[in-house]
């Protein structure tokens, strides 16, 4: 069997957590940050989890994570 090629992109963009569920960061907070209130950036900053149906093609772009 022969290796798996990694999803360079995917494994920019998600990392796997201790549980082995898949951690990824929140949209929004690149630029037009003015009109956003505090509040929202700062809820921006901290990671999401993946969603259950998006996970399984996840773990396929990045099998060794």
């Amino acid at each position: 069997m022969p290796k798996l090629k990694t999803n360079r992109g995917a494994a920019k963009r998600f990392k796997k957590t201790a549980s082995g569920a898949i951690k990824r960061g929140k949209s929004h907070r690149r630029h037009i940050l003015t009109k956003k209130s505090t509040k929202r950036k700062r809820q921006l900053r901290s990671p999401a989890v993946l969603h259950p149906s998006d996970v399984a093609s996840a773990r396929r772009m990045i099998p060794y994570a």
